[in-house]
């Protein structure tokens, strides 16, 4: 695990379902959408710090769903990479699931030393409240 400031830290393990070397589970069941996307983004980047948070219940879809995510993922392999390419290659990772139970995904990609200089930038993107679905 990389070091960071401590208030990083302290804000990095309050949140729910964190990744960074051992897995912290929240309060409540993770789905296995969310359990395949940890794995496989795991496997690909090694990343020293993944949080993945199923925001689906902040929108217009059935209790339990699996359909909107907010990924914070930091990997060395982002190194030297615009920040487009780090997206592009995270959508090519979770390509299955953005094809099918995905419908929204809020990506925030760095590399370590842009997680260690910025400690207010842990965790991931604050996605805007719902605004009621369906084309409204």
């Amino acid at each position: 695990m990389c070091q960071v400031s401590g208030r990083c830290l302290k804000k990095f393990f309050e949140r729910p379902l964190l990744y960074s070397g051992l897995r912290q589970m929240s309060s409540s069941q993770v789905g296995k959408v969310e359990d395949e996307m940890r794995r496989k983004l795991s496997e690909v980047f090694k990343p020293i710090h993944l949080e993945i948070v199923n925001e689906s219940s902040m929108h217009n879809v059935p209790k339990g769903s699996e359909s909107h995510f907010s990924v914070s993922i930091v990997s060395e392999m982002f190194n030297n990479q615009p920040l487009i390419k780090r997206h592009q290659s995270v959508h090519q990772v979770l390509k299955e699931e953005l094809e099918g139970p995905i419908h929204a995904l809020s990506i925030k990609a760095q590399t370590r030393e842009q997680y260690e200089n910025n400690p207010s930038s842990c965790g991931p993107n604050k996605s805007p409240p719902c605004r009621g679905g369906f084309g409204l």
